[in-house]
């Protein structure tokens, strides 16, 4: 089942442990990130620094991907770019991944990443990204 897979490979994860982020939403072609903001992945200004957006945009993305790959494959990210819209001030932070084409070896993904303060949301950030499909590793390491 994609679900148990990615909770077990987002568990392997040491950034996103690092990061404090975790999975919210796993569904086929869609998974979502939360980050709660705290000092320790914060810049100068208080704000939630670009390298943690980065990495939790990145991270739904290849989810996504992965949720549509075969069972026997793992993800990688081959390229992606990010826009920064504004800065990540908020309760907590929420990456939405969702693939706009799945392919055999290559798939596109997006995630858009959103600050979220007393119940509203704010894009703060939007990502593409091209990820490649492993075959015969399933991104699960022991």
């Amino acid at each position: 089942m994609p679900l148990t897979r990615i909770q077990q490979s987002f568990a392997k994860q040491g950034l996103m442990t690092t990061l404090g982020a975790r999975l919210d939403k796993v569904e086929p072609g869609l998974v979502d990130i939360v980050l709660i903001p705290t000092p320790a992945v914060s810049q100068q200004h208080g704000f939630v620094h670009a390298g943690a957006v980065a990495a939790i945009a990145d991270s739904a993305a290849g989810y996504a991907a992965l949720s549509v790959m075969p069972p026997d494959s793992g993800v990688l990210t081959a390229e992606f770019k990010i826009n920064l819209l504004a800065p990540a001030a908020g309760e907590r932070i929420v990456a939405r991944g969702r693939v706009v084409k799945a392919g055999r070896t290559l798939t596109l993904a997006q995630a858009d990443v959103f600050a979220v303060k007393d119940g509203n949301e704010k894009l703060i950030a939007h990502l593409t990204a091209t990820l490649m499909a492993i075959v015969g590793r399933d991104g699960i390491v022991d």
